[in-house]
């Protein structure tokens, strides 16, 4: 009889944890490191268009650079 009581007390631990991992951790934006990672967000968005703006910026420059030797 003892052990059918601890059988069951057993299997309603199991239960109980089984049931807590069911609930979902809260995602990186939700956390406390929430503004961190908005930021690394936006470094992110930077890092994608920066290579666009550089050729710009070397176009711009360039064409200074031609305007100031007397070039075509």
């Amino acid at each position: 009889m003892r052990w059918l009581i601890f059988f069951l007390l057993v299997c309603v631990v199991l239960w109980y944890i089984r049931g807590i991992e069911e609930v979902p951790p809260p995602t990186a934006e939700e956390s406390f490191i929430g503004p961190q990672v908005e930021a690394l967000r936006k470094v992110e968005e930077f890092e994608k268009a920066y290579p666009e703006m550089d050729k710009q910026y070397q176009k711009r420059l360039e064409e200074e650079i031609d305007k100031a030797s007397g070039g075509p």
